[in-house]
């Protein structure tokens, strides 16, 4: 029986599509920064912003698998043109690149009655996700789901993403749980399932639509059509 539930989220519990390639999403963002004094066009704004995150990334030496805090980011858009603003609107400008790039943003149906089911039991839930926390946490509070959790971890804490074991470890050893106690649950066969193992944790794939296509995947227990009511029986 297990006592702990790590869930990937993304794929997993909530069903999301972004799209950042759009002219018109790079021309609103830069309309907003050049209404904050930094000045862009969208071309300029678009290639600054990949080029910083590109050498971020680089710079990460530490895992094959890096995240960057994308909040230092969004600042440097504003350090680059000579303005100095307060850290509450480089969140603002992270929210806004957020919301401008998402087409739709859903729970998948069950989700909620899973979580309450586990809660009902006792169980400790927690979220393990490679992402920003400034992007997570407002969704799971729009979704309604922010409070099932005992705690949040998003690669941009550690800045090492999912399948490093090192974020599988940081999650186990901050929580003090016990690895043969926690099962996690995701829908990557490689960033949930075999970083799950890496950390000897069993694992539920759970197979939706945002999962690669592959039809083996290295886990415990699976899942194929998408349904999360069957983690119940992993209770």
């Amino acid at each position: 029986m297990y006592k702990n539930f790590i869930f990937d989220l993304y794929g997993t519990l909530v069903d999301i599509k972004t799209n950042e390639s759009r002219k018109t999403f790079w021309e609103k963002l830069a309309l907003f920064y050049s209404y904050n004094g930094a000045v862009y066009s969208y071309s300029e704004l678009k290639r600054t912003y990949l080029k910083e995150v590109k050498e971020g990334l680089k710079a990460n030496t530490k895992t094959k698998y890096p995240d960057i805090k994308l909040l230092s980011v969004f600042e440097k858009l504003y350090v680059n043109k000579g303005v100095k603003i307060e850290k509450g609107a480089v969140n603002q400008a992270m929210k806004l690149f957020r919301v401008l790039s998402l087409e739709y943003i859903r729970l998948y149906p069950g989700v909620i009655d899973l979580l309450e089911e586990l809660k009902s039991k006792d169980k400790k839930i927690f979220m393990l996700s490679n992402g920003q926390r400034e992007f997570t946490v407002p969704e799971l509070r729009f979704l309604g789901i922010y409070d099932y959790f005992d705690g949040l971890y998003s690669s941009s804490d550690i800045e090492v993403c999912k399948p490093d074991k090192t974020f599988f470890d940081y999650l186990v050893e901050k929580e003090g749980l016990n690895r043969q106690e926690t099962i996690f649950v995701g829908n990557d066969d490689k960033c949930d399932a075999e970083g799950a193992a890496a950390s000897s944790l069993d694992c539920v794939y759970i197979h939706s639509n945002l999962s690669r296509n592959v039809t083996e995947v290295n886990s415990k227990y699976q899942i194929w059509d998408g349904d999360v009511n069957k983690i119940i029986n992993y209770i």
